[in-house]
């Protein structure tokens, strides 16, 4: 049986739009994704850096944001990718939770996935934690960013490894003859 694809998780608050205004290489966007002016900081080289690391682990790009799939309207364009496939994270406070954004949308992000593996890059920093009470969860890592600086290389390269680590390696594979 072929193991499930792995996905890398995506968010865009704290991790490709970053708070900091001076962030090096990312440029100012004005958007209206709710018909009210949004700053965006992007950086149009994370595209290319997401997609490589996709292709390089065989891995799937999902969004995890509250953006879902105002992501492919907003970000997606302006940074290089395609539209992508988004967990459904309803807004929070559309609902009585009582827990953090963090650990609602963590809650949300495990029931979504299973025990398919993903790496999430995520700035906040409660949702390990919360990801490590989620039962039958399978295996995963959450790089966490800053999210005044926002996503770089070596996010990427942690990332990359980790994902080489669920590919087995040439002498465990079995002979299918």
């Amino acid at each position: 049986m072929q193991p499930p694809t792995p996905l890398i998780l995506v968010d865009v608050d704290g991790v490709l739009n970053p708070a900091r205004a001076d962030a090096v290489g990312y440029r100012r966007h004005w958007v209206f994704p709710h018909g009210v002016a949004h700053r965006l900081l992007l950086n149009p080289s994370h595209g290319q850096m997401l997609t490589e690391l996709a292709e390089a682990a065989g891995a799937e790009l999902v969004w995890a944001s509250y953006w879902q799939n105002r992501a492919n309207t907003w970000i997606a364009p302006r940074i290089g990718l395609p539209s992508l496939r988004f967990v459904p994270i309803p807004a929070p406070w559309r609902s009585h939770a009582r827990s953090s954004l963090g650990q609602w949308k963590a809650r949300h992000v495990a029931a979504w996935i299973g025990q398919a593996p993903f790496v999430w890059l995520e700035d906040d920093p409660g949702v390990p934690h919360q990801l490590a009470q989620q039962p039958d969860l399978g295996r995963h890592l959450v790089v966490a960013i800053d999210p005044a600086i926002g996503l770089t290389h070596h996010h990427i390269a942690q990332a990359q490894m980790w994902l080489d680590d669920l590919r087995p390696s040439p002498d465990h594979t079995r002979d299918a003859s």
